[in-house]
Formats: structure tokens, C-alpha cells, sequence
């Protein structure tokens, strides 16, 4: 009989080629900083301040859009963009006992709501809070009732109405949890709001890389990190109107549908690891695709595919369907456990999304033939 081992090597972690330790701190501060949708400035002033060394120009619009710009005066015009807010809660009624009823803001997943905790922002500062729930030992035996918009509640330790609405708190304030960044097994990012200040970051380093090595565009490259994509795309609509560029490269995150209960027939096929996702669909532009499509071939950078029916449900369907068409692309981040606490990104793909991007801006020229026919 044989004296070796029949286990499995264990997989060997993935060392950053391109992400910095500085980059590192900045994600990490910029993941843990709160920024839910129509309360970005915060977090739009640590990604400002961050991207400021690598562009020419700094923008924000009325509404908290900011973007940065190389080669302003250039009359051929490249957008690549992401979105900056996060889900987050309100405050939506205040009980005579002291405890809060909320309301979303974005795509809020009550079932992960209870025993989480939270910060309620109030203009006297951060209050502290958690949803409560009954004991496991005080529910019915059979059916129990399960988590819901009708029955969650917040506790911030409080008697009384007046006593919550002294410490500051009224309906309206926004309530964001408190989870923090963390790197997992030294493979994945994990925390909240992956979704999709990742984004932001990714497109910061291309940013960066493009300044570092003194590449120059032959058209005006704007960087732009919009506001409240979670709520309808919104700030997509406005800053693609502001700029009105000749073509758009999105980065967003899609799910990774390798963990149980999903089903790879509805959510198709993509997972963590195998490289970023580049989606086929309506508001796509067949001809951009297969541009980034060579791009990825020939610097032999992995990606996935994946498709959509009507609305890729990102700012590029924003960008698309403005200013009588963009021609536009969506570069996708596969991601776990979407709109929890703790979203999952594989650095691999992080580095995926940010290489292919970068290279596909360095073979674009403002030559290119967008016409379809």
C-alpha cells in the first residue's frame, strides 16, 4: 500500500501583480467608509482625493457624480465608469416604545436585517443601533415567521419616542451597517458595499497605472464614479448627458453562481476566480465587446461570459440609451453573496478587470468605426 498522501494540494494563493499596499489601504478605507445612495460625499471625497495625482482635471456635478479627467481638451471623448453608492436603510417610523421600523433605500435585504448592526447617520453624528428579533425559544413551534419588511425593527436602547428623536434621529435618517473590510485566506476582498465601491477602485487603478506609466491617450479619458445607480440609475442618466462621450466602459459586479442555491440555467454560468465577465445583450455594443473581447486574447487576460435579456440592470444601460446612443460596454466583476455584508471578490479578478480595462484603453483609438453597418 502506498505511504503517500491522498489528499489535495491545497490551492496556491494569488499574489497582486498590479494592487499596491497603498492601493490596498485606500480600498480598505474606502470600503469602510459609509456611503449609501444620496449620501455619497464622503466617500466621493476619499475616491477624489485618491485620484487626484493620476488625471488633469477634477469634476463633481449638482447632484455628487465626480470624475476625473486626462486629456480634457481632447474633442474624442472615453468614459469608464462605476458607481459609488451602497444599500442602506431609512428610518421610516418611530415607535411610542422607542424602537424603528425602516424603509429601503436600494436593494436592502431584509433577511439579513436581524441581529446585524447598524449606524444611523443623524446630523448630531453616528448613533449605534441593531435589528432586533424574538429569541429563538419564544417562536412557534412549525412555521415560523420569517424576517420581512412588516416585522423588522431597529433597537437603539431606548425607552421612549422622545428619547430616540433627542439623540438626533428622525424619519429620513439613513442607516448603513457597520461590517468592516477584511482580505479572506489572502485570496478574496471581503465586506460591505463590494458592490460597488470595487468599482470605483478598479477604474481609480487604471487611472493610476495609465499616470505611473506615462501612457498617453490620443482622446480625453474621464473617469467617473456615479451616484445612486442602487435606486435606478440615476446618476449614469445625468453625468452621460454632462460629458456626452463617444463610447463607455462600465464595470459593475454580477454574481458568482457557483455557491448553492443559485441556478446557473436563470443566473448562468460565472464564478470567482475564472476572470471578469463580459455580457452580451441589447444595451451592449456588439463591436466595443469584441474590441475588449481581443483585447483580453491577445494579453491572454481569463474572462467569462455571460448574457442578458432586456437591461444589464447597470449604468451601462444609462449610458447606451442617452444622448441618441453611446456605444457602450459592461466589464463585470464576479461576486458572491451580492447585497450582504459580506460580498466576496477574488483579487485574481480584481486584477482581471483592472488589466483588461487598461489594455483595451491603450489599443482604442478615436478612429475606431462604432458604425454597425
Amino acid at each position: 500500500m502506498s505511504t503517500k498522501s491522498s489528499k489535495t494540494p491545497p490551492a496556491k494563493k494569488y499574489k497582486p501583480t498590479v494592487i499596491t499596499k497603498k492601493s490596498l489601504n485606500f480600498l480598505e478605507r474606502y470600503i469602510n467608509n459609509p456611503s449609501p445612495t444620496g449620501f455619497e460625499a464622503s466617500g466621493q471625497k476619499l475616491w477624489l482625493s485618491y485620484i487626484k495625482p493620476f488625471v488633469d482635471a477634477v469634476e463633481v456635478d449638482t447632484y455628487g457624480t465626480a470624475y476625473g479627467v486626462i486629456n480634457p481638451k481632447a474633442p474624442f471623448k472615453v468614459v469608464i465608469e462605476a458607481h459609488a453608492d451602497e444599500i442602506s436603510w431609512f428610518v421610516a417610523y418611530i415607535t411610542e416604545a422607542g424602537l424603528i421600523h425602516v424603509r429601503r433605500n436600494g436593494g436592502s435585504d431584509h433577511q439579513i436585517a436581524p441581529s446585524k448592526r447598524v449606524d444611523i447617520h443623524t446630523k448630531k453624528g453616528t448613533v449605534k443601533a441593531l435589528f432586533g428579533w424574538p429569541a429563538i425559544h419564544t417562536r412557534s413551534d412549525g412555521k415560523e415567521e420569517a424576517p420581512s419588511l412588516k416585522n423588522i425593527f431597529l433597537d437603539v436602547g431606548a425607552k421612549s419616542k422622545k428619547e430616540v428623536e433627542e439623540m438626533g434621529i428622525h424619519v429620513g435618517c439613513v442607516i448603513t451597517y457597520e461590517d468592516q473590510f477584511m482580505v479572506l485566506n489572502d485570496r478574496y476582498y471581503v465586506g460591505r458595499a463590494l458592490d460597488n465601491r470595487i468599482g470605483g477602485f478598479m477604474i481609480a487603478e487604471v487611472a493610476r497605472l495609465l499616470k505611473e506609466n506615462r501612457k498617453k491617450l490620443p482622446y480625453g479619458l474621464y473617469i467617473v464614479n456615479s451616484v445612486q445607480e442602487e435606486v435606478g440609475l440615476r446618476g449614469a442618466e445625468m453625468i452621460a448627458h454632462t460629458i456626452k462621450p463617444n463610447a463607455a466602459i462600465i464595470t459593475d459586479v454580477c454574481h458568482d453562481t457557483s455557491t448553492p442555491m443559485i441556478n446557473k440555467i436563470v443566473e448562468g454560468d460565472t464564478k470567482c476566480g475564472a476572470g471578469p465577465v463580459l455580457t452580451y445583450g441589447p444595451a451592449v455594443h456588439n463591436k466595443l465587446l469584441d474590441f475588449i473581447i481581443d483585447a483580453a486574447t491577445k494579453h491572454k487576460i481569463e474572462f467569462q461570459r455571460d448574457s442578458v435579456s432586456r437591461a444589464t440592470g447597470t449604468d451601462t444601460d444609462a449610458f447606451a440609451y442617452s444622448n441618441g446612443g453611446i456605444p457602450s460596454a459592461l466589464i463585470s466583476l464576479p461576486l458572491r453573496y451580492m447585497h450582504t455584508t459580506v460580498e466576496m471578490a477574488e483579487i485574481r479578478d480584481v486584477e482581471g478587470v483592472i488589466k483588461l480595462m487598461y489594455q483595451t484603453l491603450l489599443s482604442l483609438t478615436p478612429k475606431f468605426n462604432f458604425k454597425y453597418l
